[in-house]
Order: C-alpha cells, then sequence, then structure tokens
C-alpha cells in the first residue's frame, strides 16, 4: 500500500519550515488531500552529569506564550553535519557542556499526522564544562535562557506533574530513566542509521 502521490504544490518556504500541499491516491482507488508542513528536523540531548543530574534548559516559546523547561536542543540546520555533531554543538552552545560519550537514546516523529518533522534524542555522559565562550546573540531567545541541572528523579517527578510539558524533554527524560533503570544495556550506537531524518536536512 504505497498511498502514491499524485500530485504536490508548495504553499510556503520560510526559514524553519515549508507548507505543501499533496494529493494522495487512496486504497479504494479516490484521491485525498494532506497538508504537511515541511521541518528540518533536529535533535536533543539528555547530558547527565557524574552525579546523575540532567541538564535542563528554560526557554520562552512564543506559540505558547510561555517558558519551558526543555533538553538542550536545535535544528539541524547545517547541511552535511552528523546528527551527533549537531548535538554536541547545540549542548556546547546552550550549555557550555561538551561530554566524553554518545549513545542514540530515542527517536520521535512528534505529529506524524502533519509534519515530516523528526527528532533524534542522544545520551550524553561523562560531562563537563567545555572550553572556549559560550555564544548567545543579545537578541537571541537564548540570551536570556537559564540552565539548570536537577537529579534525573526529579525531572521525572516534574514530567509526571505536569511541569515538564515539552514533548522532547518529556520523551529524553522518561527514556533516559527507563535506561538508567535497565543499567544501559539496551542503548543505540550514535551513529545508528536514521531513516526519518527529512532529506533536507542532509
Amino acid at each position: 500500500m504505497s498511498y502514491e502521490v499524485v500530485s504536490s504544490r508548495s504553499l510556503y518556504q520560510g526559514r524553519v519550515l515549508g507548507l505543501r500541499v499533496d494529493e494522495i491516491r487512496m486504497p479504494g482507488g479516490s484521491t485525498a488531500v494532506r497538508e504537511v508542513v515541511e521541518n528540518l528536523g533536529a535533535v536533543a540531548v539528555v547530558a547527565l552529569d557524574g552525579e546523575g543530574r540532567v541538564a535542563l534548559v528554560r526557554q520562552f516559546r512564543h506559540p505558547v506564550r510561555r517558558t519551558l523547561w526543555e533538553l538542550p536542543a536545535g535544528l539541524l540546520d547545517v547541511s552535511g553535519e552528523p546528527a551527533v555533531e549537531a548535538a554536541a554543538r547545540e549542548l556546547f552552545e546552550e550549555t557550555h557542556l561538551a561530554a566524553t560519550q554518545w549513545d542514540l537514546l530515542v527517536d520521535l516523529n512528534p505529529s506524524p499526522g502533519f509534519t515530516n518533522e523528526a527528532v533524534r534524542v542522544f545520551l550524553a555522559r561523562g560531562v563537563s564544562d567545555a572550553e572556549g565562550d559560550r555564544y548567545a546573540g543579545e537578541d537571541d531567545e537564548e540570551a536570556e535562557m537559564e540552565v539548570t541541572r536537577m537529579p534525573l528523579d526529579e525531572a521525572v517527578t516534574r514530567v509526571l506533574a505536569g511541569e515538564v510539558t515539552n514533548a522532547i524533554a518529556v520523551s529524553g527524560i522518561l527514556a533516559a530513566a527507563h535506561a538508567r533503570n535497565n543499567a544501559w544495556k539496551d542503548l543505540r550506537p550514535a551513529s545508528t542509521p536514521w531513516p526519518d531524518r527529512p532529506s533536507h536536512a542532509d
């Protein structure tokens, strides 16, 4: 069952996302229209230090008009950059941390009903303060970003209490707690192929 794309047209193309309309062939032979939000894809990091604390950031998000607890994360907006390298870059830029050990924690399709967005969440261990200057332009949201480290179990409690609602953070925190409780034995290599990564992000 292929759901063949009969036609496709672009309605909008912005810096971060685009909107297209696809006409697809349904299994019964009729056609249907599907609106698709195109996204670059993103990476996020559950960074754990030697005390088992996870690095979280608080960032203002305009669409929901409030500040959210989130994982260090960012778009795949550098052409050809491997996902794990993008994750290391975002970890440095947002928290001024570096890590010595990287594993794949979980892959996400946050809203597959209307977007091709895909997010890869990495687990970073051996975390320490990084060398060099953290970048944050004075007009960027990152300039007012609050960075904190909290015990992983506390982060899980905050998820279940509804205090952490960012979907990527919820998934990453709960996955990290599960992986820790299973002695990290189910982790995949950071270089594991990622078939859902949007093609325009390569």
